[in-house]
Formats: structure tokens, C-alpha cells, sequence
């Protein structure tokens, strides 16, 4: 599944644009198809479609922040009351230093980057003034179920301390996210998928359910057929698993454990004679590497993982984000027209 990188890129150009087509209108007057209906039907309606939710956006707007680099806007989580936050490393990108603004403050704070982990689209930066911040509420991603309602609140487009509603439409989603100017592309192997809407300068936000507790970083929404962005269909990155990688970021500055597979090799796509995908090929094999214990080396063609067929680098890395470290699977390659097969036990993906 491809997701759209307009969903992960935002600024005050992507607010211009919307509105120089004129598809953005505040204040516009719709009919309402049951504004004659009885008071106690019209109450129901507006009552039972968000009870609650005012307490849960009460509780994390504080905690929810606005990131802006060189390269554009987008938001961040408080992580604790020393200044760190996280973010997707695609908000964060290169930049030495960025503002950051609080949602009751609009005088924009510096920040520096602390470490990224573009595998894992997270980063943490550090506020150097923490006065006021407010460390958000975390609850257990583990628990997040299909049709839960959870809300997303971010600054799309710029539009700071924006609120969304949907459900949580699946777990354990794996998303491939395409390179971009702000990043190299990766995979999420455990995303959440949601129906609340996710729109440029949402990623590195706040998905919440409706206790205000923070389940996950939205980053990305899916793109249909034609490249256009998919309605209803965003992906955040687990909580559980964004303070993990982000507690490993505060403490040293990089991963020491990303918890994912990896096969010990360097690999690139194979394209065939007639031009179709023909698996990943081995450039090279790391010394001492699940690939060099197996036997294979550089020349073959990985052409299926498990039971998954691989016709290409970006298959194989999909498959890998679905399996752990330690794990032993089937591995088979083309090598010379020649079809291996081998058992290779599979290593940790380095942190950087």
C-alpha cells in the first residue's frame, strides 16, 4: 500500500493553494436536512455523534505542538517536561534547528534535533526553553480496536490545534512510505489505520481515543489509483512503539534496538528481459550476516521470502518488517538460473 507524500509535507503555500481554487471556504451556508426536525431529534444528533470529546482535545491540545524547518510545517507530541518531543523524522528531516510553537504560546521556541530513525519515520527534538510544555497522557496502542473512535489533532495546513474524528479502521497495517525531498522512504511494519482524516501538517501529531490519551503519531494517508489522496484512509505509527524508539533517541542520541528483521545483506531490484520485477538481488553480503551464514553472496536474486514472493527490494523489506529478529525462515534465490533454497536465521535491523 502506497501512501501519499502530500500527506507528508505541509506549509503556508499548501493553505494558499487550497484556497486560490477556491475549495476552502469558512463560514459557508449549507442546508441543513434536518433543521426542521424536532428539538429533541436535532439534540440527539449533535449529543450522541461526539460525547465526550471536548474533555479528550482539552486534555491534549497542550501537548500537541507545531514544528517549522526550512522545508515546512509540521507537529509534534511533548514527550516530557525537559523539552523532548517526537515527531516524524520527515518533519524533523536535516535540520539542525527548527521553531516550535505551543498551542497557548505564539511566540515560536528553538529546537534542535536530538536523533532520528528514518527506518521507523520517528525522530525526537529537544525545546530549549520547556517552560509550559505539557508531557502528553500515553495510552496502550496494544489495546487500540477495530471501530474504536479516536481523534487526530495536529496543525494541517497550518491551522494550529486542528481536531479529526474517525474510528480506527485496522491494526497491524503494513504501509510503505514512498521516498520524497524530506524522505528516503520506508516501512511501517504495525501502523494503525484510521478514518480520521489526515492532511498536510498532521504528521508528527497526536492520534487519541477518547480518554485524550495519545496511541499513536499520525504520518501518512494512502493515495488511490491516479495518485490522489484517499478519503478516510491515514496511518499512524503505534504508541507503544513511538516512545520506545523515542526513549531510545532521548538516552543516546540514536536506536540501539529498532526489533526488526534484517538479512545481513545490501540489496537492489531486479528487472528481467522483458521488463517485469525479478526479485531483489544481493549486492553484497555483511561479514558474519545471516546471508553469509546461509551461504548466499553477492549475484543472487532473492526470489521469495517464507511463503512471500519477493519481485522486488521494496517486497523483501515489507516481508522482513513482518518477521522479527532470531527468527528462521526459507530463503530462495536464482543463482545462475540455478533455484536455492536456504534456511537463514534472521538478525536485527541496525538502528542507523
Amino acid at each position: 500500500m502506497n501512501v501519499s507524500p502530500r500527506a507528508r509535507t505541509a506549509g503556508a503555500a499548501a493553505l494558499a493553494a487550497v484556497i486560490g481554487v477556491g475549495g476552502f471556504s469558512i463560514g459557508a451556508a449549507t442546508a441543513d436536512p434536518g433543521q426542521n426536525s424536532p428539538p429533541a431529534a436535532a439534540a440527539q444528533r449533535a449529543g450522541a455523534a461526539s460525547p465526550g470529546y471536548a474533555d479528550a482535545v482539552r486534555q491534549v491540545l497542550p501537548s500537541v505542538v507545531l514544528i517549522r524547518t526550512d522545508s515546512g510545517l509540521g507537529s509534534g507530541v511533548v514527550l516530557d517536561d525537559k523539552g523532548n518531543i517526537v515527531t516524524n523524522s520527515h518533519v524533523a528531516g536535516n535540520a539542525a534547528s527548527m521553531q516550535v510553537q505551543l498551542s497557548d504560546d505564539p511566540k515560536p521556541r528553538q529546537a534542535r534535533l536530538v536523533g532520528s530513525y528514518p527506518a521507523g519515520d520517528l525522530a525526537v527534538i529537544r525545546v530549549d526553553d520547556p517552560a509550559g510544555l505539557v508531557p502528553a497522557s500515553f495510552g496502550d496502542s496494544d489495546k487500540a480496536q477495530i471501530g474504536d473512535v479516536v481523534l487526530a489533532v495536529g496543525n494541517p495546513l497550518g491551522l494550529s490545534g486542528s481536531v479529526t474524528e474517525g474510528i480506527v479502521s485496522a491494526t497491524s497495517r503494513v504501509v510503505t512510505e514512498p521516498a520524497s525531498a524530506s524522505s528516503s522512504g520506508t516501512v511501517l511494519p504495525d501502523a494503525i489505520q484510521t478514518s480520521a482524516p489526515i492532511n498536510p501538517g498532521n504528521s508528527g501529531g497526536a492520534l487519541v481515543n477518547t480518554s485524550g490519551q495519545v496511541i499513536g503519531i499520525p504520518t501518512a494517508a494512502a493515495t488511490g489509483a491516479q495518485g490522489s489522496q484517499a478519503q478516510g484512509i491515514g496511518f499512524a505509527i503505534p504508541a507503544n512503539l513511538a516512545r520506545d524508539i523515542a526513549g531510545q533517541l532521548v538516552t543516546s542520541g540514536h536506536v540501539t534496538s529498532t526489533h526488526r528483521a534484517a538479512i545481513g545483506a545490501q540489496i537492489t531490484s531486479i528487472t528481467g528481459v522483458n521488463g517485469s520485477p525479478a526479485g531483489a538481488g544481493i549486492v553484497a553480503v555483511i561479514p558474519g550476516g545471516p546471508a553469509d551464514r546461509a551461504g548466499l553472496r553477492a549475484g543472487d536474486v532473492i526470489t521469495s521470502l517464507g511463503q512471500d514472493p519477493i519481485p522486488d527490494a521494496a517486497a523483501l523489506t515489507e516481508a522482513l518488517a513482518t518477521r522479527d529478529p532470531g527468527q528462521t525462515v526459507a530463503v530462495t534465490v536464482d543463482r545462475g538460473g540455478q533455484t536455492i533454497t536456504r534456511q537463514l536465521e534472521l538478525a536485527e535491523l541496525p538502528g542507523h
